[in-house]
């Protein structure tokens, strides 16, 4: 059922978790709105926010892709994000060892500054990246990957860190340009629009600037890398490949024996995490508008593996979820350093985050949005049984029927 023709059926048809999410959500939206009317929150920072979220999510929906579909335990999240960062960052920052590097050669210099350029780069890099750790590994057991893929973690930030001459060490790249900068139009949005003053609350107006159109224009961006991932995501979990992912996930040698080439799935399911896993690297390039080592700590693989483990793993919308609720928790407990507190709230970060996971585990260890809503024939799920069978054969349908 459609929530746009039926908004109130839509919702009596929610299990009681998705009524709970939803919930929640509304909530927390309304807390938001609250906050931004007030002034308590300026709304560029909002829509940094919102971009956050949106980097999270993609990270949770290439490692569900991966752990997800096809139970591939990749601990190299973080590296595959700094390939796509650093590929967008070399390739369009100002402040580049490539662009002094490549100053004099034509055809070069031209391609380098362009933010799609470095989308490509970043892309490629990832993907070959990914093939070149997933020949060795994934014809081996699960064991053999989150070993390769946590050393390979390790590997790559170490060279973004000694590498000064490609890139720039631990100073990092600055002067990155904003994705839409030299685009018709959309490259001078934010300048071309007015500044605007809105004052709901007397005496608390909420400023509408430069900045705030700039990071109108970061969510437009991962609004479209997300709802474009999402989409390939839903239709491939319920597609063939899809289905033989999770027979795999399963009980692989079942899936080997009914003929299926599992090593070449594995590898696509891998391949396909890790573009996503740089694509969120890529917008995080044009969203910081900076990219250090830093960015490739083995934390950003910790959150990820916390938001598919919280959302539930193999389900898009717990992907999803999870990313939001981890930014929630990582942004949220910056604000508590305003309140007075005994103890020092910096580190409470990872307390909740542990807190939660214990509470996921003890009481929803399917995650809280588990996947099988999302699958082929989801009224299965709700008691409604398989899908209707026919009350009577092709050849009774057609009329051919009949004692011969």
């Amino acid at each position: 059922m459609s929530a746009l023709t039926d908004p109130r059926g839509a919702v009596e048809e929610l299990t009681r978790p998705e009524g709970w999410v939803l919930g929640v959500s509304v909530a927390f939206l309304l807390f938001l709105l609250a906050a931004l009317l007030t002034g308590a929150l300026g709304p560029t920072y909002f829509l940094f926010l919102v971009g956050l979220a949106g980097m999270y999510a993609l990270l949770s929906f290439g490692l569900n892709s991966q752990w997800g579909f096809a139970g591939l335990i990749n601990f190299s999240v973080a590296a595959f994000f700094g390939v796509g960062a650093y590929g967008a960052a070399l390739f369009t920052a100002s402040g580049s060892p490539l662009v002094e590097l490549f100053e004099g050669v034509p055809l070069l210099s031209s391609l380098l500054g362009l933010p799609i350029v470095g989308l490509v780069v970043g892309l490629a890099v990832a993907f070959v990246l990914a093939i070149l750790i997933g020949i060795p590994t994934l014809r081996l057991r699960a064991d053999y990957l989150a070993i390769a893929s946590l050393g390979l973690a390790e590997v790559v930030r170490l060279i973004v860190l000694n590498e000064r001459w490609l890139t720039n060490g631990s100073a990092g790249v600055r002067g990155i340009p904003g994705f839409f900068a030299g685009w018709p139009v959309l490259g001078t949005f934010p300048e071309a629009m007015p500044g605007l003053r809105l004052e709901v609350v007397p005496g608390s107006p909420v400023l509408l600037e430069t900045a705030f159109w700039r990071a109108s224009l970061n969510v437009l961006l991962v609004l479209a890398f997300a709802g474009g991932v999402y989409f390939v995501l839903r239709r491939a979990h319920r597609s063939p490949w899809g289905r033989v992912l999770r027979t795999i996930r399963s009980d692989e040698d079942l899936a080997r024996a009914l003929g299926k080439d599992t090593y070449s799935f594995k590898m696509q399911s891998f391949v396909l995490g890790s573009l996503i896993m740089a694509l969120a690297g890529v917008f995080y390039t044009h969203l910081n508008l900076y990219v250090g080592p830093g960015d490739l700590d083995p934390i950003t693989t910790f959150y990820a593996w916390v938001a598919v483990i919280l959302g539930g793993s193999g389900s898009n919308r717990g992907a999803l979820f999870g990313g939001i609720v981890i930014v929630t928790i990582r942004e949220g407990t910056r604000f508590l350093n305003d309140v007075a507190l005994p103890i020092d709230p910096a580190p409470l970060r990872l307390l909740l985050i542990g807190v939660v996971i214990i509470a996921v585990m003890r009481y929803r260890p399917q995650g809280v949005l588990p996947p099988q809503r999302e699958l082929i024939w989801p009224s299965a799920v709700d008691g409604g049984g398989a899908p209707d069978s026919p009350d009577s054969g092709v050849r009774e349908q057609k009329g051919g029927g009949g004692d011969e």
